[in-house]
C-alpha cells in the first residue's frame, strides 16, 4: 500500500505541475503578438496537456481507486473522502476546459483575455488546499 501511496502522490504532483503551469502558457499566449511566439506556445500547450497532464491525470486517479481499494469500507463512509471526491471531478472538469483551451489556441479562436486567465489559473490552487487538508487532517 505504501508503494501505491508514494506513487499516487508523485502522479498528483506532476499533474499539479501541468495545470499551474498550462494556464500560465495560455496567459503568456493570449498576450503574443507574433505568429512565431504563438505557434511556439501552441506546441507547449499540446505537449503539456498530452504528455505530461493526460498521462499524470490517468495515473492520479487510477492509483486514487488502486488506494481507496485497500479500506472501501472505511472510506465509503467517510465524509471527507466524499467530499475530496467531490474536488477531484471539478478538477477533472477543471483539467478538460484546460484541453479544450489548447484546441481554441491551435484553432485560432480563443476570446478570452489575459486577466481572465491569470484568474483561471488560481483555481486549481484553491483546489489543492482544500484536497491536502481533508487528506491529512480529515475534518469529518
Amino acid at each position: 500500500m505504501l508503494w501505491v501511496k508514494a506513487f499516487h502522490l508523485v502522479a498528483v504532483v506532476c499533474w499539479f505541475a501541468a495545470l499551474f503551469y498550462l494556464p500560465r502558457l495560455f496567459v503568456y499566449h493570449v498576450d503574443a503578438t507574433d505568429a512565431v511566439s504563438r505557434d511556439r506556445f501552441s506546441i507547449m500547450e499540446r505537449r503539456l496537456y498530452r504528455g505530461i497532464a493526460m498521462p499524470s491525470m490517468i495515473a492520479t486517479i487510477a492509483l486514487g481507486i488502486w488506494l481507496a481499494s485497500f479500506n472501501w469500507d472505511y472510506y465509503k463512509t467517510a465524509g471527507w473522502f466524499h467530499a475530496k471526491l467531490a474536488l477531484v471531478v471539478l478538477l477533472i472538469g477543471y483539467h478538460h476546459m484546460c484541453g479544450a483551451y489548447v484546441r481554441k489556441f491551435a484553432d485560432g479562436t480563443i476570446t478570452k483575455s489575459g486577466r481572465y486567465f491569470r484568474i483561471f489559473n488560481e483555481l486549481p490552487v484553491l483546489a489543492l488546499i482544500a484536497i491536502a487538508i481533508l487528506a491529512v487532517v480529515k475534518p469529518f
